[in-house]
């Protein structure tokens, strides 16, 4: 009697203190991301009054104006864009790089710390570095390469070249990520690939990515979701009134700040960020479902 009133005693005390080990979490989840989702749902089907005083409700006006508005269909279009670009990149070359630096290369510590620089550096400060290096008279590398093209005023290309300032800023990061997963792979695995005969690209692809499968998912899905919401390097790379390439290169994100901040007209910014969140949660449930055919756990 006295064992199962000990283990009875034990299990509630487990059960109160883990939901007090739990429950600032939850609070800081209900307060920082619930509570203002709910607001913004409800915002869009909301006008903002006068002065920024008062919400009208409206119905789904908001979304009626937002299917028929050009500049949000530009603005998915230039966001995919992106993250079509950026992703893929920075992910391939972080492995590329990681895998590099698992072997035994001297100054190993040194690159690591050089590549990991980009994510510590102020995004303003990367910006005025870039904002430089793409100046169509003075950039470092027009004149490098004796070259005359308008990096950032260009609609042509313009988002392209945001989508580069991405990579940089990301490789790092994602090259720490996978460094880390890397180094829990056996190396039994790849001392039988090279009695086998299997060159450095097969390694790579039957031995490599199958074992690091579950980190390159995380990382795929995680920078997706933040490529979606660009808006940092846009805005402070782009001279927003003046540049003609603004159109082609705004996002969904910067739409929200200039429909919000600028416009004032808080309801429609919201619709803009509920289509966003829509978009990021379809993308991010397509992911789910195609990594059981390509990720391994163990």
């Amino acid at each position: 009697m006295n064992r199962r009133s000990l283990r009875s005693t034990t299990k509630t005390q487990m059960f109160v203190w883990g939901w007090i080990l739990v429950l600032p979490t939850i609070v800081g989840l209900m307060v920082l991301n619930i509570i203002p989702l709910i607001n913004t749902i409800n915002q869009s089907f909301h006008k903002t009054g006068d002065f920024g005083r008062g919400n009208i409700f409206i119905g789904l006006k908001n979304y009626q104006k937002l299917f028929s508005d050009q500049a949000v269909l530009q603005s998915i279009i230039n966001t995919l864009k992106y993250t079509i670009v950026q992703v893929p990149f920075s992910v391939f070359i972080a492995l590329v790089l990681a895998v590099m630096l698992n072997r035994q290369v001297k100054g190993r510590g040194a690159y690591r710390t050089i590549f990991f620089l980009p994510m510590v550096v102020a995004p303003a400060a990367i910006s005025m570095v870039w904002r430089w290096l793409y100046h169509t008279e003075f950039g470092l590398i027009n004149n490098l390469f004796n070259l005359k093209i308008s990096w950032i005023s260009d609609p042509a290309i313009a988002v392209f070249s945001i989508a580069i300032i991405g990579i940089w800023s990301d490789i790092g990061y994602n090259m720490i990520l996978f460094l880390a997963g890397l180094q829990e792979v056996p190396k039994d695995y790849y001392e039988a690939a090279d009695l086998d005969g299997a060159n450095v690209i097969q390694t790579f692809r039957h031995i490599t990515v199958p074992m690091i499968s579950p980190i390159l998912f995380f990382v795929i899905v995680t920078r997706m979701i933040a490529a979606m919401q660009v808006f940092d390097t846009i805005f402070m790379v782009m001279e927003q009134r003046s540049n003609p390439a603004m159109y082609k290169t705004q996002s969904l994100v910067y739409l929200f700040y200039q429909s919000s901040f600028v416009e004032r007209d808080f309801g429609y910014g919201s619709t803009i960020v509920v289509v966003l969140l829509v978009l990021i949660m379809c993308i991010t449930v397509i992911q789910m479902i195609a990594q059981k055919k390509w990720v391994h756990y163990n």
